[in-house]
């Protein structure tokens, strides 16, 4: 009787396992700078930092880097309800914000803080193969312009084609309007140059998804920023890059956005299997 009742343990054990919920752990506040850069800068020491939030006792997870909104002027790093308990590690970053700081400093800071999440996930259990970068509004504008423009990368000795992923959520196409506003540039005046992501099409970028919300609804012509900044990029050859738009939605699209990019992610990190 006590062999047949070890038996029925020892068969329902992994059942059992796999029905527990997976405990997640967030550590704050963590410096993504050297201290010979932080030191004697308060606001690099205050703004300069990252949350991670990842599953307790798992390993090769995938991880997103997420960086928020605020028009590079304002917001804060927090982890998304909808990216939360998914069996992924999502890392929140704060960034230095105008009018403290001009460009390109929000973008140093955004490449420093990928950087730092590629050298460091291993030792929290994620994959760096599976490491995914996004943000929503000016943290898309981030996104875009790490995954596009190689040199903010490279200056870390880095390749922006290891990111897994590129996953824009109502970005800028164009320079961002707060760069603009820093040259006295009108919101409505387009601009193209250095710093806009579509000043850098290439044929050869990690798989890139660029989500709006409706194009009546959505802000200061966001959608068709981004239609033309995948037309150009289809032209140039790249078959990497997606267009969605959410109909009904205006500029804040994550509720239906977020599903996705987690289907998008679990997809790219099938194939690496």
């Amino acid at each position: 009787m006590k062999k047949n009742v070890l038996l029925l343990i020892i068969t329902l054990f992994p059942v059992f396992m796999q029905g527990q919920k997976t405990e997640y752990r967030i550590h704050s506040n963590i410096p993504y700078y050297e201290e010979s850069i932080r030191k004697g800068d308060s606001y690099i020491s205050e703004r300069c930092v990252l949350d991670i939030y990842y599953p307790v006792n798992a390993a090769g997870f995938a991880t997103v880097v997420w960086f928020h909104g605020g028009g590079l002027t304002g917001g804060e790093k927090h982890i998304p309800n909808g990216l939360k308990d998914k069996g992924h590690c999502i890392v929140a970053v704060n960034y230095q914000l105008h009018p403290r700081v001009n460009c390109p400093e929000y973008i140093e800071d955004a490449a420093a803080a990928v950087a730092w999440v590629f050298n460091h996930i291993k030792e929290y259990g994620g994959n760096t193969d599976q490491l995914f970068v996004s943000g929503h509004s000016a943290g898309a504008y981030l996104t875009g312009m790490l995954g596009l423009d190689k040199r903010w990368l490279r200056a870390h000795g880095m390749d922006a084609d290891r990111i897994a992923g590129l996953f824009v959520l109502s970005g800028n196409a164009i320079t961002h309007m707060t760069i603009r506003k820093e040259r006295g540039i009108a919101e409505t005046t387009p601009v193209i140059d250095e710093y806009a992501t579509s000043f850098h099409v290439r044929p050869d970028t990690p798989p890139l998804f660029l989500m709006t919300g409706d194009r009546e609804l959505e802000m200061l012509g966001r959608y068709e920023e981004n239609a033309y900044f995948l037309r150009m990029l289809k032209l140039a050859g790249n078959k990497q890059a997606v267009l969605y738009e959410f109909d009904g939605y205006g500029h804040d699209m994550t509720g239906p956005a977020f599903p996705l990019m987690l289907k998008r992610m679990d997809e790219i990190c099938n194939k690496k299997k």
